[in-house]
C-alpha cells in the first residue's frame, strides 16, 4: 500500500481489539442471520424438488469457500478499514474501489440492515401476528404497496442497533459473540431435537423440472439467489482490518472456520427441514423453522426457538452495521465521499459520521419492508464486485508478486476462477429473473461515477487528497 495508509491508520483511533474468537464470532454472526430460517420455501418454489434444494445450499457452500479463500488473501495484504475499498482500489484502480464504497453505502449495507430488520419483524409476525397488520394500501403504476405496522418497527430496530455499535468496537465485539453463540445453538437445538421428537416428512421430489436443461439451470440459478442472501457476510470481516489483532493470521483463519461452521449449519438445518415437514409444507410456509418446531414442540416451543431467531437476526443486524459504517469512513478518509464520515467518536473510538450515515439510510429503507424484494436486490448489487474482487486478485498476482502475501489462496487460480464464473452466472441470471430490480441496482451504482470525479478534484478535500503523495 502506498504510505498515506499506514498514516491513515494511525490516525484515524480505531482500536485493535477483536482477537481470533470475536473475528470468527463476526464471520458467522454476520452470516447466520434470517436467511437460514426463512428462505428454503423460497428456494423450493424454484427448483421444486427437495434434493435440488440441499444442493443448491452444498454448492452454494463451496462457492462462497473458494470465495473466502479470495477475501482471505486479500484482507491479510491489506488490512486496512474499508476491505474491499481497498482490495479494488488497489487491484483495479480507484474508480473500482469507489464503485464498491458508493455500493456498500448507498445500496449494500443499508438494503442488507432494511432486510435483516424485516426479517426480524416477521419472526415477531409468528408470536404477535398484529404485527403485520396493515395500515394503508397505496398504488404507484401498476403496484400495489401495503405499509404494515412491522416497518415502522423495523426502522426503530435498525436505529437502536447502530446506536449500540455507536458505544464502542469492544462492545460490539463482546455482544457479537453473544449473539452468536445464541444463534448457533438455534440451530443446533432445532436441529437435534427435530431428529429425537420430528416425525418424517416428504423429501421426495414434488414438481420435477427437466434434467439439464436451460429451464431447470435456470431455476437452479434462481434458488442459488436466496441461498447467497444467507451465505452472505463472509466477505466482511475485511472492513475491520484496522481492529483486528494480529490480522495476517486472523483474517484468514476467522474466514475460513466461520464459514466452514455456517455451511455445516445450513446444510444439516435443511436437512431436517425437509424430514420433518411435507415438501409442499415447505413451499407454502413463511416461517418453515418455526413451523417445524412447531410441528414437535406445539406452539410453546415454536415461541421460544422463534425468539431465539429473532435474535439471530437482531446479530446479524448489528454486525451489518458494524462492518458497514467502514466502509464510508474509509472512503471519506481518503477524499473520495462526505467528509461528515471521516468523523471518529472522540471517548468511544467508534467512526460516528459514518454509522449515522449508514443506520440513517437503513432505517429508511426499512420503512419498504419487502423481505423477498430487498435480498433479490441486494444479491444483485453484492455479486458483481465478488466477481471484480476475484478479477483483482488475479491480478494483483501478476501485477505485483513481489507483494507480501501472508496467507495465498488454496487451489489457485482455479479456486478464484470459479468463484469469479459463478459470480457472473447468478448476477446475469436475476438480471433476466427480475430486470426492473436489478436495473435499478445498476443504476444506483453506474450513479456514483459522476461523484467519484467530483471529489477527486473538489478544492475542499485537497488536504485530505494530498495525503495520497
Amino acid at each position: 500500500m502506498p504510505a498515506h495508509s499506514s498514516v491513515h491508520a494511525e490516525q484515524s483511533d480505531l482500536v485493535r481489539g477483536l482477537y481470533l474468537g470475536p473475528a470468527i464470532a463476526i464471520v458467522i454472526g454476520d452470516t447466520i442471520g434470517t436467511g437460514v430460517f426463512l428462505v428454503a420455501s423460497d428456494m423450493a418454489r424454484a427448483v421444486g424438488s427437495a434434493t435440488l434444494v440441499l444442493v443448491a445450499w452444498l454448492v452454494g457452500g463451496v462457492i462462497v469457500l473458494f470465495g473466502a479463500f479470495c477475501y482471505a488473501e486479500l484482507g491479510a495484504a491489506f488490512p486496512k478499514a474499508g476491505g474491499p475499498f481497498i482490495y479494488l482500489s488497489r487491484g483495479l484502480g480507484p474508480l473500482w474501489g469507489f464503485l464498491f464504497g458508493w455500493m456498500s453505502s448507498f445500496l449494500e449495507r443499508p438494503v442488507g440492515m432494511a432486510t435483516l430488520a424485516a426479517g426480524f419483524l416477521r419472526f415477531m409476525g409468528f408470536l404477535f401476528p398484529v404485527v403485520s397488520a396493515p395500515l394503508f394500501t397505496y398504488h404507484l403504476g401498476r403496484n400495489e404497496f401495503t405499509f404494515t405496522v412491522a416497518q415502522p418497527l423495523a426502522a426503530l430496530v435498525v436505529i437502536l442497533v447502530t446506536a449500540i455499535n455507536y458505544l464502542s468496537v469492544r462492545v460490539g465485539g463482546a455482544i457479537q459473540v453473544l449473539l452468536t453463540s445464541v444463534k448457533v445453538s438455534t440451530i443446533v437445538v432445532i436441529v437435534v431435537a427435530a431428529v429425537l421428537f420430528g416425525k418424517q416428512g416428504a423429501v421426495e421430489v414434488a414438481h420435477p423440472t427437466p434434467y439439464l436443461g436451460w429451464e431447470s439451470i435456470g431455476a437452479f440459478l434462481t434458488a442459488l439467489v436466496p441461498a447467497m442472501w444467507a451465505y452472505n457476510g463472509f466477505n466482511d470481516l475485511g472492513h475491520l482490518g484496522e481492529e483486528i489483532v494480529q490480522p495476517q493470521k486472523n483474517i484468514p483463519r476467522a474466514l475460513i472456520l466461520g464459514l466452514l461452521t455456517v455451511a455445516a449449519l445450513y446444510l444439516l438445518a435443511n436437512i431436517v427441514y425437509f424430514h420433518t415437514l411435507p415438501f409442499e409444507q415447505v413451499e407454502r410456509s413463511q416461517h418453515v423453522a418455526s413451523d417445524v418446531v412447531q410441528s414437535f414442540a406445539g406452539s410453546r416451543g415454536a415461541a421460544w426457538l422463534t425468539i431465539a431467531m429473532a435474535i439471530s437476526a437482531l446479530g446479524a443486524l448489528h454486525v451489518v452495521v458494524l462492518t458497514g459504517a467502514r466502509v464510508p469512513y474509509a472512503m471519506a478518509r481518503d477524499g473520495v465521499f462526505f467528509r461528515f464520515a471521516t468523523r471518529i467518536h472522540p471517548s468511544f473510538h467508534t467512526p460516528s459520521g459514518a454509522l449515522i450515515f449508514v443506520g440513517t439510510i437503513g432505517a429508511l429503507l426499512a420503512l419498504s419492508g419487502t423481505y423477498e424484494e430487498l435480498y433479490s436486490l441486494f444479491v444483485f448489487a453484492v455479486w458483481i464486485f465478488f466477481a471484480l474482487t476475484a478479477i483483482a486478485l488475479l491480478r494483483l498476482r501478476r501485477k505485483e508478486p513481489q507483494l507480501g502475501r501472508p496467507y495465498r489462496a488454496w487451489g489457485y487460480p482455479w479456486t478464484p476462477l470459479i468463484f469469479l464464473s459463478a459470480a457472473i452466472a447468478l448476477t446475469v441470471n436475476l438480471w433476466m429473473v427480475r430486470p426492473l430490480r436489478s436495473s435499478l441496482g445498476l443504476a444506483v451504482i453506474l450513479g456514483g461515477i459522476p461523484f467519484f470525479y467530483r471529489w477527486r478534484q473538489s478544492p475542499d478535500l485537497s488536504a485530505v487528497a494530498d495525503d495520497h503523495s
